[in-house]
Order: C-alpha cells, then sequence, then structure tokens
C-alpha cells in the first residue's frame, strides 16, 4: 500500500512523469481532474479504505498542505512516498506558455505558487523522497539530498 505525493509548481512534469510512471499501478488524484476538494476527499478515502495505491498530483508546495494527505496515508498504514519537482520559474512560465485552454495557468498564479514553495523534508513523514527534474524533454529522477 503506497501513496505517492507529487510536489512542485505548475508546469514542472507532474502529471506527465504520472502518465509514464505510475499510470498502470496507481490511482490518480488530481484537482485539475476532480474540480473539488469534496470529490478528491471521495476518491482519497476510496483509495485508502480499498488499499489502493494512488498518487497525489496536485501542487502541495507546502508542508501543510503535504501534512494532510500524509496524516491519513499514515493513519491507513501506507507507506508515503514523495517527488519534488524542481524547477527554476522562467523554465516552468515558459513550458506553462506552450500549454492551450485550461491547461495554461497564468503567469502571476505560476509566480504565486512559486513563492509559497517550501521544499519538502523527509521529517515530514516521508518514507523516501526524490527530486525530478527535466532535462531536455527527459525525466531525471534523483536521490533525495538535504539542500533542494
Amino acid at each position: 500500500m503506497e501513496m505517492v505525493l507529487f510536489s512542485g509548481i505548475q508546469a514542472t512534469g507532474k502529471s506527465s512523469f504520472y502518465a509514464a510512471e505510475f499510470f498502470r499501478t496507481h490511482v490518480r488524484v488530481s484537482l485539475d481532474m476532480l474540480r473539488t476538494r469534496h470529490r478528491e476527499d471521495l476518491l482519497v478515502q476510496a483509495c485508502l479504505a480499498g488499499k489502493q495505491a494512488f498518487v497525489v498530483d496536485n501542487t502541495n508546495v507546502t508542508a501543510a498542505e503535504r501534512a494532510r494527505y500524509i496524516a491519513l496515508a499514515r493513519a491507513a498504514g501506507f507507506r508515503v512516498i514523495g517527488y519534488f519537482f524542481s524547477s527554476r520559474i522562467a523554465e516552468a512560465i515558459a513550458r506553462n506558455a506552450g500549454r492551450e485552454g485550461d491547461a495554461r495557468v497564468p503567469d502571476r498564479g505560476v509566480r504565486g505558487t512559486f513563492a509559497r514553495l517550501e521544499v519538502p523534508t523527509i521529517a515530514e513523514g516521508f518514507d523516501a523522497l526524490h527530486f525530478v527534474q527535466l532535462d531536455a524533454g527527459r525525466f531525471v529522477v534523483a536521490p533525495w539530498r538535504a539542500e533542494g
């Protein structure tokens, strides 16, 4: 039983990484898709009750946002694995500019999320934590290093 928690600003590759790495094994929980916290809560509770592996594919940029999911997963006996999607703000804004329709976030929204960003720490309750970066369109996953 495993909950994977993504953390990172918009346009850092979280949903694409989910599709490449977890699509066949983990249910995707995403506010972008579900649109309300109520629906998200229902899906998280169903995964926990059914002992179904899942990925929380939201920005989760503060420790407080992550704590809610970590507490629920821990209480249900799930392992908690974190992936921090590191990116420079200019790179994220450039990738975001290539998005269309609802997928494109206003630049001020990306900047606002970046301003709230708190790099995760193992002490938050993760069993494992990884860095993810986009390099020439490919995901590079690196072992956790405390300096962020």
